[in-house]
């Protein structure tokens, strides 16, 4: 039981100190692994990710067609394969090698109104 009281009276000490001097406390959690753990920083998209979308092609091509054409048109080719990559819109990976901004928009007008009209066998 020598032992015991031993490490009683070690950790007494210990206390005793530690309420004493603030740095002697910080220095103990710091070796004991009792300090806060930093919250890690969110990072944004990884850099081999594209940007977000700038709209939701599905919603809009349930406005219709010339709706959804309509927004699309001003958009620039970057923002219209962000779009693509963001919807799935192209399986086979060739909509991002085009460089006709008219061509991706047609990918994206098929997909969308092809996606606006899944499931209405259902709801009627």
């Amino acid at each position: 039981m020598k032992l015991k009281k031993t490490l009683q009276d070690l950790m007494k000490v210990v206390i005793e100190e530690a309420n004493r001097n603030p740095e002697f406390a910080k220095e103990l959690e710091t070796a004991l692994g009792l300090e806060p753990k930093t919250v890690k920083e969110e990072k944004g998209r990884a850099a081999h990710r594209r940007a977000a979308a700038v709209l939701d092609p599905i919603s809009l091509a349930r406005e219709g067609e010339d709706a959804l054409r309509t927004k699309l048109e001003p958009l620039t080719l970057d923002q219209l394969r962000d779009i693509v990559a963001e919807y799935g819109m192209d399986p086979g990976k060739l909509v991002m090698k085009w460089k006709a901004p008219d061509r991706v928009i047609d990918r994206i007008v098929e997909y969308s109104v092809a996606r606006a009209k899944k499931g209405e066998a259902f709801l009627r």
